[in-house]
């Protein structure tokens, strides 16, 4: 055995197709080495192999959440497949492990942990996944040449297969004295009806008998061996024989039986009890809370909700004299209402005391909203109060009433919530998804709650939140929340509404404004649109004129009069802005007072807890507590590998639909990406080898700050001298021959402009766009468009508006910073990244601006990449290791980059000449 004692850690990503990617992981939690080369060799031989891999033979191996999640979903197949599997022998290959029902699979995903890709989890990705194991098992059992019992025992001995025991527990009412009885049998084979055989166990004794069979036997009787040395009451009656004989029990003896049922099942041992017990024991009393069983006086987060409390069977309410009696009993095993029922007296009793104490707590008026949300959840945020992590629910739960239930039931489905109408204000049909999301937003607005609209980029965030304005615009008001502000509870009918975002994306909101709701009367509070006098002299009076004030995250800080203004809707866009909850920006935007609270972003905020925590303390401040309580409890969260009670609490105010499902939008068309590779000119690969020695050179008398800014400075002139050599040298030749990526483009572009379509070509280089837009001129016959940081937003909005009209704009260079968010250029088909911004996330969404609604097209995207150079290796890192692309969003690569030592970096961005195949 290898006494390498080196780990790694891994982690999962879930891709849009329903694949597994591997991937170096963070955190503390490791694999040791031996095991994380094992899972590493499975996934690449494909996803099913990876999770049978992971399931089969690192049972009980400490592993990260994620890993440990996938773990335990691989493990229930080999669970079923346990279950299903014929006698032994058989190699298995005729075995069909059934998937678990839908709502089990819910119940799994309910429970996941944050991870790349969560919003591609449902059901039928996990069904799609169950076949890919099952063909997995079926692949290795064949290449093992073993029976399929054998092939699992060989990955763990847990999964021993070898003939099934089983331990019966039947009723027997008429003996007073012993009510219950126990047989051990055994399954020799399956039936013709592929059906378990119960044979008595003392027949295995006869059946086995001789020399011959003794193997047999003792791989029969294996399990009930191991389970004896865990279980003292089995290992007397093993010694003893009894046994294989059925045998009388008291109520004390069959509650014995039923505690040690995980030890009997983990040794293999299949434990069966009478069909009457549901769960696989017998029921259970349990102390029910009722939270909001009826409206309250106040909406919004300090309203007050309703508490009751009862204790239940089978969801029947018990008498007070029946629960009288049943306290007043033994613990174990009691006969009530003509049936067994088990019975804790410490647990109920405790359990009792809790709710009592939440009513005390509460008082006359009721529980606090958070507080009833995050017990409903069973999200404990206070780490000196363990009651949460207390209520045990085989013995206690809390359940929304009927009026609180029915307002969760229409969060969470919105599509039936009552139609609400913008009315002939809105100048467009909204599709059916962006109805309900604009019905779950009213809905939230009459309850007082902040909400979180999440949708992808590109399925219409802005005309959501425009046809919710023109809907409260034409509705009576409804309740004011406690946190309003003091102007709105003194009786103000009409208060404006404002929305903060980007000083880029102003224009586009203006524009929208204007083409699906002119009738709102906006204002666009920002330098740009008015002199700065005029905006420092805004005031109360003049702000309550208009239906929505515009304006940055920057003007926001530095306009008195917005911040103090109330309104009725505060709406961010873009809110990762206020991410960070220590900076100037987002202590600002969280001391607007509103009735109402909307973030909008177009990022999940499932993945990241701290983005996650910041963007609800804006839109429902307290619901998840403190930063620093909300850490500890994550931390307990990450710990327990239980994610589902965060998810729970959060889920109402997050809604996120994804424009690659079906169920939302059918109609878009796909979306192609390549990468595009491109050569070296001969000009470009001497530039590129002589700053490859001058950096070698150069390293040797650098350190620290000196040597990071000497990186990524050569970073830099890597990327310009593999666009054009005149970008570096600045002699503003920009000679084709001498670049590879302007003679890619050219065959791209020549194609394009035969069919009559329109393209986008990204760069993050501002002084690269007018010469791309010089030569795509020429390819095309006519000028196209161009813009870069330096244009000014009111022109901004003309050439969004001559690209998407005008069929003499045939093509659109765009510098990635100031063109790759929130315009709308669904004119063009075709998308080239000319030069890579080591950003998954950032290509993404610029390549956005032409694959989202209104795109009848399919979408082609070119990434260029010169071969044999950084660019090369740094795109293949990205593709191979996740954790690099999670550094890049948050650091960039070339700060990751900096860190990298000398011979590792020189390897990086060293050129390979064969693979460059630089041309003449």
């Amino acid at each position: 055995m290898s006494t390498d004692t080196s780990a790694a850690a891994l982690t999962l990503t879930l891709t849009p197709r329903g694949h597994l990617l591997l991937s170096s992981g963070e955190g503390d939690a490791t694999l040791p080495a031996e095991a994380a080369a094992a899972v590493g060799a499975a996934f690449a031989r494909g996803t099913g192999h990876g999770l049978l891999q992971l399931g089969a033979r690192h049972v009980g191996l400490p592993l990260p959440p994620v890993l440990a999640w996938w773990r335990e979903f691989g493990a229930r197949y080999v669970t079923a497949l346990c279950h299903a599997l014929p006698a032994a022998g058989d190699a298995g290959a005729a075995v069909l492990a059934v998937p678990p029902p839908a709502a089990e699979l819910d119940a799994l995903i309910a429970d996941a942990p944050p991870m790349a890709g969560a919003e591609y989890l449902d059901a039928a990705v996990l069904r799609h996944l169950w076949n890919q194991l099952d063909a997995a098992f079926r692949t290795e059992s064949a290449a093992a040449g073993q029976p399929a019992q054998e092939f699992l025992k060989a990955c763990h001995p847990a999964w021993n297969l070898v003939g099934r025991v089983h331990f019966n527990l039947a009723e027997n009412r008429r003996d007073e004295d012993a009510p219950f009885a126990f047989l051990a049998t055994y399954t020799p084979k399956l039936s013709a009806l592929a059906r378990a055989q119960h044979l008595p166990l003392g027949q295995a004794l006869k059946e086995y008998a001789g020399t011959k069979h003794r193997a047999q036997l003792l791989a029969l009787l294996e399990p009930v061996q191991r389970a004896a040395q865990q279980c003292a009451w089995l290992r007397e009656i093993v010694d003893d024989g009894a046994v294989f004989h059925p045998l009388r029990w008291s109520a004390s003896e069959a509650l014995q039986f039923l505690t040690d049922s995980p030890k009997l099942e983990a040794a293999g041992v299949v434990v069966r009890v009478p069909a009457l017990w549901k769960s696989g024991r017998p029921s259970r009393p349990q102390v029910k809370a009722s939270v909001g069983d009826s409206a309250p006086s106040l909406l919004g987060a300090n309203a007050l909700l309703g508490f009751e409390m009862e204790m239940t069977l089978d969801g029947a309410t018990l008498s007070g004299t029946e629960i009288k009696k049943m306290l007043a009993g033994a613990d174990g095993l009691q006969l009530l209402r003509g049936q067994w029922v088990e019975v804790d007296r410490a647990k109920l009793q405790r359990m009792i005391e809790r709710f009592r104490s939440i009513e005390d707590a509460a008082g006359a008026g009721g529980l606090p909203f958070a507080t009833a949300m995050r017990l409903l959840a069973g999200a404990n945020l206070d780490a000196r109060d363990d009651s949460a992590e207390s209520l045990d629910a085989a013995w206690a739960g809390i359940e929304a009433g009927p009026w609180l239930a029915d307002m969760l039931r229409g969060l969470r489905s919105p599509e039936g919530l009552a139609l609400i109408r913008p009315g002939s204000g809105l100048k467009a049909a909204l599709r059916p998804y962006q109805q309900a999301g604009v019905q779950w937003l009213y809905l939230l607005h009459q309850l007082g709650l902040g909400a979180c609209l999440a949708d992808d980029m590109g399925l219409g965030k802005t005309i959501q939140v425009l046809s919710l304005l023109l809907a409260l615009k034409n509705a009576p008001a409804g309740p004011v929340p406690e946190r309003a502000g003091a102007q709105q509870r003194a009786g103000v009918k009409h208060l404006p509404s404002l929305l903060v975002a980007p000083a880029s994306l102003l224009g586009n909101w203006e524009a929208e404004i204007k083409r699906f709701t002119p009738g709102l009367k906006a204002l666009i509070a920002h330098p740009s649109a008015m002199p700065a006098a005029e905006l420092r002299a805004l005031g109360a009076t003049q702000l309550q004129t208009f239906d929505l004030v515009i304006t940055s995250y920057g003007t926001l800080q530095r306009v008195q009069a917005l911040q103090g203004q109330p309104w009725h809707l505060a709406v961010l866009d873009e809110a990762q802005a206020i991410k960070n909850p220590g900076t100037k920006q987002t202590r600002t935007v969280k001391q607007l007072k509103a009735r109402m609270r909307i973030a909008l972003t177009g990022t999940p905020v499932e993945n990241r807890l701290s983005d996650l925590w910041s963007i609800f303390d804006f839109i429902n401040p307290g619901l998840l507590g403190s930063g620093k309580a909300f850490t500890a409890f994550t931390r307990r969260l990450a710990a327990s590998g239980h994610y589902g009670p965060l998810r729970e609490l959060v889920r109402p105010y997050i809604l996120r639909r994804l424009k690659t499902d079906k169920s939302v939008i059918a109609d878009l068309p796909d979306k192609t990406e390549m990468k595009t590779f491109c050569h070296l000119s001969p000009r470009q690969a001497a530039l590129y080898q002589a700053a490859v020695k001058e950096l070698a050179k150069q390293l040797n008398q650098a350190n620290g700050m000196k040597r990071r800014g000497l990186v990524l400075s050569f970073l830099m002139r890597f990327k310009q001298i593999c666009n054009h050599p005149s970008q570096w040298l600045g002699d503003a030749a920009w000679r084709e021959l001498d670049s590879g990526k302007f003679t890619r483009l050219r065959e791209i572009a020549e194609v394009i402009a035969a069919r009559q379509e329109k393209m986008l070509v990204f760069t993050q280089f501002r002084e690269t766009t007018a010469p791309l837009a010089a030569f795509l001129g020429g390819i095309f016959g006519r000028a196209g468009l161009v813009l870069d940081g330096s244009t000014a937003i009111a022109k901004r909005r003309e050439l969004v508006r001559r690209f998407q009209e005008d069929e003499d704009a045939p093509f659109f260079v765009l510098s990635l910073k100031a063109g790759g968010a929130g315009l709308n250029l669904t004119a063009a088909a075709h998308v080239v990244h000319f030069d890579r911004w080591w950003n998954p996330a950032v290509e993404n969404q610029a390549t956005d601006r032409a694959f989202r609604i209104g795109q009848t097209r399919n979408v082609l995207v070119h990434k260029f990449v010169c071969q044999g150079t950084v660019e090369d290796k740094i795109d293949q890192l990205i593709e191979s290791k996740q954790q690099l692309t999670r550094d890049v969003v948050e650091a960039g690569a070339e700060v990751l980059l900096t860190e990298m030592p000398d011979d590792e970096l020189l390897r990086l961005v060293a050129l390979d000449i064969h693979t460059a195949a630089v041309e003449d």
